[in-house]
């Protein structure tokens, strides 16, 4: 794959960089991750996936911007209140990078389509909202042997972990499933940020390392989360990971 002069000069810092390079930056343009959400998680996933020159971001969400979202949901402004999250992420990705191809998908994730909606991506990011949408998109990811980089947050603390729950650990045990961590589906969809309220830029924190996580799994560089979750807890600036399943 031949980069255009501009390419070159957008990517050059990812370019000299370690474990990136060349082979790395085409297969960031090669690739496709699924977003769920263009909300506090997702903005920020977004932005810096696109900024990295991910060849296509499919973007899945049904809810129109709001003025509550703006304290934390970065890649929509004033003037997108009213708007789908889905056109006011494009027009933002656009501006952003030209060389991503942006893929709207303005519906609501469920059982019924979510194995359509994560088929053929390279990485899953989970940006959900509600506990039962989380635990639809992992099973759609575990059946569809796609990668789910998985987060949350809440008032002001955070979680990220990555999800390969069909391949094994050198020791031949699978990885981790999310139901492992969360084995019953609560019954309610209530978005907690309503009730708890969220530090916006707890979210930025959280999106960012979700972005981070995806890349990696792109380019083969590094450890993935896979079977650790890495706790933040913004009050003390502490960060801890645990291990689980």
């Amino acid at each position: 794959m031949a980069f255009s002069a501009d390419e070159i000069e957008r990517y050059a810092r990812h370019f000299v960089l370690s474990g990136v390079g060349g082979p790395g930056q085409q297969r960031l343009a090669a690739a496709t991750v699924a977003v769920l959400g263009a909300g506090g998680l997702g903005a920020p996933a977004i932005a810096y996936l696109a900024a990295a020159g991910v060849g296509c971001l499919r973007v899945i969400d049904d809810d129109t911007v709001s003025l509550s979202n703006l304290q934390r949901q970065i890649i929509h402004t004033s003037a997108s209140v009213g708007r789908p999250k889905t056109d006011s992420a494009a027009d933002t990705v656009a501006a952003l990078n030209p060389h991503v191809q942006f893929e709207a998908h303005p519906v609501r994730l469920s059982a019924a389509n979510a194995a359509e909606l994560v088929a053929d991506a390279s990485v899953v990011v989970d940006g959900a909202d509600n506990a039962p949408t989380r635990h639809i998109l992992a099973d759609a990811c575990e059946a569809a042997r796609v990668p789910l980089v998985e987060g949350a947050v809440s008032a002001w603390d955070g979680h990220v972990t990555t999800l390969t729950p069909y391949e094994t650990r050198p020791d031949g045990r699978p990885y981790p499933r999310y139901r492992d961590m969360f084995p019953q589906t609560p019954g309610s969809g209530e978005d907690e940020c309503v009730r708890l309220g969220i530090m916006g830029a707890v979210t930025g924190v959280i999106g960012s390392l979700q972005a981070v996580e995806a890349i990696k799994l792109i380019i083969g560089e590094g450890e993935p989360l896979r079977g650790r979750l890495l706790l933040y807890d913004a009050r003390f600036a502490r960060f801890e990971s645990i291990a689980y399943g």
